[in-house]
């Protein structure tokens, strides 16, 4: 899906500007300096997305050192309409693409406006069947995190996108969107502009649980492309997993760690946010094509890093090869090393002094 030649790095800022727009354009420069391909926030009403009796997540008790409950967290976090319009704006004037993620309809609605490159699902909208028809209706590529779910939620949600991509009318069942996937994909139809993003909804991850070999079995199983929403705080694994086919990179960054805030603590610093975007550009040059081949500069190598066949010590012609009067060495001509045993017991037609390279023999 995402056809760009080289793999799309997501710088994102989430909630980390704090609430404050003047924090949330220098996570812009921040990201824009680090040569990410996008920075992207998040978009909601909290509350339309949390009730007020909801709980923090372990992890947000943990990263804020209090239970103020989310509605009270994510209502400081908020950007405002014309927050965005700035922030879009000056994306635009930084040349880096201006995303963000929607956790309600209406959200998704006021974004469906801005010309953004993907709609994002997150992890935790995966079998938000509402969010889902809206998101398929908007008629741009979709990047879908899996965070937290199994091969069936996976299915679900791919199921319920191709089904609304299809349909005027939203499904009756889970079993009808998924008896319409069998029958597309039976006919070929697969969802070419949708990539799947593993992840580790833990924050931050463990490199144990980075679970990175499992999106060879995402691509296969779906056949559909793969990346990866990294909550680590190595700047390593995200070029693991390019080097394993990710063509999508997610990662939050922050100005500071030390800042107040649920998601700081997961995030990588500035130069920790370069040093990431450079290794996977690294990556990306070094992985060349799937077959063995030398390289072009490897054939000069070649010719003096290669053994061949010399003499090991005077040899008369008419002598017959051995191992005691026949070596290798490097040699700029010669035969190579692999006949050396074809040599034993032949015959030598001419002199050799010792170390001379030993270019012809005749049978006995």
């Amino acid at each position: 899906m995402i056809k760009t030649g080289k793999t799309y790095v997501i710088a994102e800022a989430g909630v980390n500007h704090n609430g404050d727009i003047a924090l949330a354009k220098q996570l812009i420069d921040m990201a824009a300096q680090a040569k990410a391909d996008a920075v992207k926030f998040q978009t909601f009403d909290a509350s339309a997305l949390v009730t007020k009796a909801t709980p923090k997540a372990k992890y947000q008790v943990k990263n804020t050192g209090s239970d103020d409950g989310q509605h009270a967290m994510l209502t400081k976090l908020e950007l405002s309409k014309e927050a965005h319009l700035e922030l879009f704006a000056y994306c635009k004037h930084k040349k880096i693409a201006f995303m963000s993620t929607a956790f309600d309809v209406q959200s998704l609605d006021f974004l469906s406006q801005f010309d953004m490159p993907f709609i994002k699902i997150p992890s935790g909208e995966i079998r938000n069947a509402l969010l889902l028809w809206h998101a398929a209706k908007v008629g741009k590529p979709l990047i879908i995190s899996s965070g937290m779910a199994t091969l069936g939620d996976i299915e679900f949600a791919l199921a319920f996108i191709q089904y609304s991509r299809g349909n005027a009318a939203p499904p009756s069942s889970e079993q009808e969107i998924m008896q319409y996937r069998a029958t597309a994909l039976n006919a070929g139809e697969k969802l070419t502009d949708v990539t799947l993003l593993h992840c580790t909804s833990e924050y931050p991850t463990p490199l144990h649980q980075a679970n990175l070999k499992c999106m060879a079995q995402l691509a296969t199983t779906f056949e559909i492309d793969v990346g990866f929403s990294d909550h680590t705080l190595s700047v390593v694994t995200p070029s693991a997993a390019v080097a394993l086919g990710a063509v999508c990179i997610e990662k939050h960054f922050t100005l500071s760690r030390e800042m107040e805030g649920p998601d700081h603590l997961c995030s990588l610093e500035p130069k920790e946010l370069c040093d990431m975007v450079s290794m996977i550009r690294d990556t990306e040059l070094s992985l060349g094509r799937p077959v063995k081949f030398p390289q072009p500069n490897e054939f000069e190598t070649k010719k003096i890093a290669r053994q061949r066949i010399v003499a090991k010590q005077e040899i008369r012609e008419g002598a017959l090869f051995t191992q005691e009067n026949l070596t290798t060495a490097r040699s700029p001509i010669g035969i190579c090393a692999s006949e050396y045993w074809n040599f034993i017991g032949q015959v030598a037609s001419q002199n050799y002094i010792a170390m001379e390279p030993v270019c012809q023999f005749k049978n006995q």
